[in-house]
């Protein structure tokens, strides 16, 4: 029997059509100026695909799958409304572990429809695809939990590693091997929970030794992980749209990690294994007391009005301060006064792609004034004045110069080869990366102490008084 026999042809043509909102919401997506319309497109379409099923199959508890429906919906609405800008990646985690989590449980459902007595016999390629969204659920759901976790600062960002965990790890890789082969030759329930017990157990092994800047990209690979086992149960439900959505879902989250860890300069097996090695970024580290040129506002907001071109660096420290808006009026009067300022953003900055346009848009910052990195470093060495807000890593020269760095040829922006370079810092403490930045102790910056919006108001009036 053909798995979309029995959908009437009305209900494909509906989920055809769904599937090409996904796909406009990928491409609307793709940019700042397109980007809400995608997403409302993308939603809408998710609505209606779960909808459809309610007008053509005979539904058993219809009443547990409703509460379940409002449950889940006023969870997300206020879960969404109530998450700061800066909390997006571990909101992104839990959702995408969530759905990794509901693939797994629907496929051990489904294995146990499989088996019931008189259920027609599976095959074979329905019984692979079972197994493979068991375990590789299970995989997305733990890791993902455990990346929440760590971004949430519940536990240790730094890579947590014990004795014995690669042998551990492993071990669990091989036996979930073992038995998935043995649920797809010798199907039972029995096999599909403990396949989705070990799952659970290399999720936590495989995320457990990432820490630091890495964490990001690995929600982004897991993330791939539940598009994937999405479509996987797509098939194993005969479900056309899951399987378009699922699929679209794991390539974007696939391309996206490469992009991720090509920004970052590492390849992904670094990531994920490189603090076994002692290779991986470590999360923040001792603050340094070594000597720096520091200054008040009144004698930056002096260096800005002389300057006439200035580059503005934004990082995660200016989503922590919430002085987004800030930062935009200063630009506005720097602008009125005939100087040509530009934001430089980094591919990650902050702490995923988009998360600095998100934030920028959100303060009205005209599309026209960010830069993208490759499109600006050339400007660096015609730049009078460049101010670093809440950025680190992603200035600092360690990822050209100095091999044996965790952060080593990762592309960074060139501000180092700026006239003159301001630091927005509430401290000493070292970035994402959990090293020194040798642009601080530069004799062309200084620093400027505190909190990103209480300095910039500062600022913008010492600007505004000149």
């Amino acid at each position: 029997m053909s798995p979309v026999s029995g959908v009437p042809v009305w209900a494909q043509l509906a989920y055809l059509v769904c599937a090409v909102g996904f796909i406009l919401a990928l491409r609307g997506l793709s940019g700042p100026r397109t980007a809400r319309r995608g997403n409302l497109i993308g939603a809408a379409a998710a609505v209606v695909g779960c909808a459809i099923p309610f007008f053509y199959v005979e539904l058993d508890n219809l009443v547990p799958i409703l509460v379940a429906i409002a449950v889940g919906s006023v969870v997300g609405l206020v879960g969404a409304q109530r998450v700061q800008m800066t909390q997006m990646p571990q909101m992104v985690a839990l959702f995408n572990g969530v759905g990794g989590g509901a693939a797994a449980l629907v496929a051990l459902l489904e294995l146990e429809e499989f088996l019931a007595p008189g259920a027609e016999e599976p095959g074979t390629f329905a019984l692979v695809a079972t197994a493979f969204t068991v375990v590789v659920g299970a995989v997305s759901f733990a890791g993902s939990v455990i990346t929440f976790l760590k971004l949430q600062e519940l536990m240790t960002s730094r890579p947590v590693l014990f004795p014995g965990l690669p042998v551990a790890f492993g071990g669990s890789l091989v036996l979930a091997l073992v038995l998935s082969v043995l649920l797809v030759t010798s199907p039972a329930v029995w096999i599909g929970v403990v396949l989705a017990l070990l799952g659970l157990a290399v999720g936590v092994l495989l995320v457990l030794p990432v820490g630091g800047a890495d964490v990001p990209i690995v929600i982004s690979l897991l993330n791939a992980f539940t598009g994937l086992t999405v479509a996987a149960g797509g098939y194993v439900l005969g479900n056309t749209l899951l399987l378009v959505a699922g699929t679209l879902v794991g390539a974007s989250g696939t391309f996206l990690t490469r992009l991720m860890a090509s920004a970052m300069g590492r390849s992904v097996a670094n990531i994920l294994f490189g603090a076994l090695k002692g290779g991986s970024t470590l999360g923040a580290g001792e603050a340094s007391d070594r000597p720096v040129r520091s200054a008040g506002a009144e004698d930056v907001a002096i260096l800005l009005g002389y300057a006439g071109r200035v580059i503005i660096v934004p990082g995660y420290g200016l989503a922590v301060a919430q002085a987004q808006h800030t930062l935009r009026e200063l630009v506005e009067v720097l602008t009125a006064r005939g100087i040509a300022v530009d934001y430089a953003i980094h591919p990650v900055a902050g702490r995923m792609p988009g998360h600095m346009n998100v934030l920028l848009a959100e303060a009205q910052v005209p599309y026209e004034q960010l830069k993208e990195m490759d499109d600006i470093n050339g400007e660096f060495k015609h730049t009078d004045v460049v101010v670093v807000v809440g950025a680190n890593d992603v200035v600092n020269p360690a990822a050209k110069t100095t091999p044996g760095a965790p952060i080593y040829g990762m592309p960074i922006l060139d501000a180092d080869e700026a006239q003159q370079i301001v630091f927005m810092k509430r401290s000493m403490r070292p970035g994402f990366a959990g090293i020194e930045n040798e642009l601080l102790f530069d004799p062309k910056t200084t620093l400027l102490f505190g909190d990103a919006k209480e300095q910039l108001g500062k600022l913008l009036s010492a600007v505004k008084a000149l």
